[in-house]
């Protein structure tokens, strides 16, 4: 009776191990982004800044252990597609976070969310999974990428330029900012400019840009493309005799290497360095010591990111297995955003104020972003009616 009763209670206690050990598994978390080459600040910020929340909190989301994978997609659609693959083929990953650019995004979205993934977007925001495309599966934490333009056209209109040429690199993304002008701005595109996506040399453009003397010219051209504009602009004689208003342009990633030629340069987004509130002043401080520079918004959008897990993981106890009550505690947003109010739409993109900033020195005379308009309060963007979630 004894030797029973021993047997007994081992194998209770090696229930009880195993039991233990299955609640502690740590979350796998896949995190995907450009790392390398010219755009691969963007991503290295994006991964920065989440990493800052997990290593913060001892290796934990939501009270729980997380394992972060991380991958390069090398801004190449199909590298990313083969990541993906076996993120949830192999590594059994519930979530999916990062993803940089967007023609990256349109290649994998599909793949993360029909296999029931949460796909936890921190920077790229395409047209079409804000709408028709769209899925309970996705939470784009960042913005959709007219938002970014359409502020800027709304405030190219009440500087009242008339005539403007828009130019973007000729993919997804960069046809989505130049609608998203568009549609906020009264006056008159000139011309569309449309470079290919690696395209490093734009004197050819800026020739062109020179003859038609519009009143202001509209750029999106993100990371290593930026700097190279930027500079290009500034030496070719425009900047300073031809406003230029850009999306993604000149940042905290670019920044850096623009410095003062950027200097004027007007940006539309939903977020600066300067914000005034508790979570932004934690989030900048934190950044600036660890990293010893200014946080760019791809930071931003992915500290949120972490944030919002955080916050959902929480909610759950864990439990993301539970799909239908992990989409409900991620739809509810309910963390403290470096940007100051969130809250998601119908098609889980965000509705937020967008604003207007100029490069300008701060008051440590080091070149960032200075706050000054909010043409755009709780906006909605131009493609949530069409999603019928």
């Amino acid at each position: 009776m004894t030797g029973r009763k021993t047997r007994l209670l081992a194998a209770l206690a090696l229930c009880g191990a195993a039991t233990l050990a299955q609640a502690q598994a740590p979350i796998k978390i896949g995190f995907m982004a450009e790392l390398s080459g010219p755009q691969g600040a963007l991503g290295q910020d994006q991964y920065d800044a989440f990493m800052m929340v997990v290593e913060r909190n001892g290796g934990k989301l939501g009270g729980v252990p997380v394992q972060v994978l991380r991958e390069d997609s090398q801004l190449k659609p199909d590298v990313a597609t083969q990541i993906v693959q076996k993120l949830i083929e192999k590594e059994n990953v519930p979530i999916i976070t990062g993803v940089t650019f967007s023609n990256v995004m349109m290649a994998v979205h599909k793949p993360i969310t029909e296999k029931g993934v949460f796909l936890i977007g921190s920077n790229a925001g395409p047209a079409p999974i804000a709408g028709a495309q769209c899925s309970p599966y996705q939470y784009i934490v960042s913005w959709q990428n007219d938002n970014q333009a359409e502020v800027v056209g709304k405030y190219a209109t009440d500087k009242g330029y008339k005539r403007v040429i828009g130019m973007a690199p000729n993919y997804q993304a960069g046809k989505d900012f130049v609608a998203g002008f568009k549609r906020m701005y009264k006056g008159e595109v000139i011309d569309e400019i449309y470079t290919p996506l690696n395209q490093p040399d734009f004197s050819a453009e800026l020739a062109q840009v020179a003859a038609k003397n519009p009143d202001a010219v509209y750029v999106f051209y993100p990371g290593g493309l930026g700097v190279n504009f930027v500079r290009q602009y500034q030496q070719a004689g425009l900047l300073g005799k031809i406003p230029l208003l850009s999306s993604s342009t000149t940042d905290g990633s670019t920044l850096p290497a623009q410095k003062e030629t950027a200097l004027g340069v007007i940006s539309g987004t939903f977020w600066g360095p300067d914000f005034n509130n508790p979570a932004n002043k934690q989030f900048v401080e934190e950044f600036e010591k660890k990293f010893n520079r200014i946080p760019s918004q791809y930071a931003a959008q992915s500290y949120d990111a972490a944030l919002l897990l955080d916050s959902a993981i929480a909610k759950v106890k864990g439990n993301v297995a539970d799909k239908k009550a992990f989409g409900a505690a991620l739809k509810a947003a309910d963390f403290k955003s470096v940007r100051g109010d969130f809250k998601f739409g119908n098609n889980h993109f965000p509705v937020q104020d967008m604003h207007i900033f100029e490069v300008a020195k701060d008051a440590k005379g080091r070149v960032s972003l200075k706050t000054v308009a909010t043409p755009l309060k709780a906006h909605v963007d131009a493609y949530a009616s069409q999603c019928k979630m």
